[in-house]
């Protein structure tokens, strides 16, 4: 048995200090030495294990435990259900339909800066709208470069444009997650972070748009980024306020989507960008359109093309419905981990229960969707079966990333790691709603997750909120929204972006490339959200 002590050393600033070498060597090792992110992992769950042992005094076993607890948690969380997505996608490059998808987003515009609006943000809310883990950054990436972007630059694009979609990703899962552990109402959590990342979709095209084209991109197709963000923003912000949270980034993606179209019947921007050279991807080549002879793809091709996610769509929709997701949970089993035993400070018992919901998961569903898909494709058996033993090998090391970071967040977070960096943030008084954000941005920098960040800080940021006389609803909404500004920096997103696209061991690059935006964004939201505290912008709360 493992009692929590969060401030180990006597000084909370001290214990904090200790606390925060793992994430510092982490993001050090990536973003100033470039290591290949597994290695850096590595030094990481090293790091932590040692502070753990030493500074904490938790007994070896429990510390061992709790990583290898985390580790089997990511197969379920992150690593089943990126495999079947990008399965998904594989089976339509096999089938020969992934050129058809292509050409299809090609004609909504001749000018890739707007594409890549429409496959990265678009595309890719849909995407995390339904399935979340990682899924919208590796297929989006894979299209981005079939379009005629170099691998790292659409990883790059598909990894900042994971943001504002985020906080409802999973069908409200982080939303869902935030109300279970704070046992507050999830609907005003929902309403809340509408009221914060709604604002941050308007200008996340721009940003795009930045990064693919600069300063001239921005000038030149400044009314496509500013109609796809902007009715993004409107559309999330009116879903999770006035109908559902668990469905605005479905609309959202939808709606925004739409608006580019119908804004590319009438206006056009005044020079076309087209696609570059074709590039290699995992060893195949990716002509860009202006490469290709013209195809008249016949309405049954696009169908087919777009079916895959159809079904997706579909499997989703159906599994939230009361009498299937029963159906679905019936099989589940879940147990406490073996020889894992913690007490929280307080002498409680912390959860270590282990879900095994084989047949609800996430993963699982997209599983059973590209079954479906590969008979609409009509792929072999034998060929799909060959398909996903590729998809494995295209990971590579970015699995072992992804067990490893996992490890790390569980023994940061069962030792008490990471409620002492809470704690000690929590001592800034009023300031804290300024940094409130900023511990949402640390939880999914460890787990890679908004929902997995909310399961860590979300009590945490009650409790400071009621010892500072605050409001709850803004501090929890504040740790989702400050949360998905670190979904492109965290270490399993990094690797799952470069085992896309075919750069594994780039990640240390990567992270150069978005830390700048990550930073950005999220003291743009602390800047928010400190307003959202005070009576500047204190109208904005619910039921301010």
């Amino acid at each position: 048995m493992y009692t929590q002590n969060l401030n180990p050393t006597g000084s909370l600033a001290l214990s904090a200090l200790f606390a925060a070498l793992p994430l510092v060597a982490l993001l050090v090792a990536l973003g100033v030495f470039r290591w290949r992110a597994h290695w850096a992992g590595a030094l990481s769950l090293v790091i932590a294990v040692a502070i753990a042992l030493g500074i904490y005094r938790m007994p070896l076993g429990q510390t061992l435990n709790a990583g290898v607890f985390g580790a089997a948690l990511s197969v379920l969380a992150v690593l089943w259900i990126t495999f079947n997505a990008i399965w998904i996608y594989n089976l339509t490059v096999r089938s020969g339909h992934f050129a058809v998808l292509r050409r299809a987003f090609t004609a909504i515009s001749d000018d890739r800066r707007i594409q890549s609006i429409v496959i990265a943000f678009s595309f890719g809310a849909l995407l995390e709208s339904l399935a979340g883990g990682g899924s919208p950054i590796a297929i989006c990436a894979v299209m981005l470069i079939a379009i005629g972007f170099s691998p790292l630059k659409a990883a790059t694009v598909a990894l900042v444009a994971n943001t504002a979609p985020v906080a409802f990703g999973g069908l409200g899962n982080p939303i869902t997650i935030m109300g279970q552990v704070t046992e507050l109402p999830a609907a005003e959590f929902g309403a809340m972070a509408g009221r914060q990342v709604s604002l941050l979709a308007v200008f996340v095209p721009f940003v795009l748009v930045g990064i693919v084209d600069g300063r001239r991109g921005i000038r030149e197709v400044w009314p496509a980024a500013l109609t796809c963000g902007l009715s993004f923003g409107i559309a999330q912000f009116a879903f999770s306020n006035f109908v559902n949270y668990k469905l605005c980034d479905i609309f959202a993606a939808l709606v925004s989507a739409v608006a580019v179209v119908a804004l590319n019947k009438v206006w056009k921007p005044s020079a076309v960008q087209v696609g570059a050279p074709s590039v290699s991807v995992g060893g195949g080549s990716a002509p860009s359109p202006d490469q290709e002879p013209p195809v008249n793809d016949s309405r049954r091709d696009k169908l087919i093309a777009f079916a895959p996610y159809a079904v997706v769509v579909v499997a989703f929709t159906l599994a939230q419905l009361p009498g299937i997701s029963t159906a679905l949970d019936a099989p589940t089993v879940t147990f406490q981990w073996p020889g894992l035993h913690i007490l929280s400070e307080a002498g409680k018992p912390v959860s270590v229960a282990f879900k095994l919901n084989w047949l609800a998961a996430t993963g699982t569903l997209l599983f059973l969707s590209g079954v479906i898909s590969s008979v609409i494709l009509r792929v072999s058996p034998m060929a799909a079966l060959r398909t996903y033993g590729e998809t494995l090998r295209q990971f590579g090391w970015a699995i072992v990333t992804i067990l490893l970071v996992f490890a790390l967040s569980y023994v940061m977070n069962l030792s008490g790691e990471i409620s002492t960096l809470g704690l000690w943030l929590a001592q800034a008084g009023l300031f804290f709603a300024f940094l409130s954000p900023v511990v949402g941005w640390f939880g999914v920098a460890v787990t890679g997750t908004d929902a997995g960040a909310n399961a860590l800080f979300g009590k945490l940021q009650v409790t400071a909120a009621a010892q500072l006389h605050a409001d709850p609803i803004l501090f929890g909404a504040a740790n989702t929204s400050g949360g998905v500004m670190a979904k492109m920096i965290s270490p399993q997103n990094l690797a799952i972006g470069t085992a896309a696209v075919g750069e594994v061991g780039a990640e240390g690059i990567l992270f150069r490339r978005v830390i700048g935006w990550s930073a950005l964004f999220l003291l743009a939201m602390c800047l928010l959200v400190f307003l959202q505290s005070t009576p500047v912008l204190g109208w904005m709360r619910v039921g301010g």
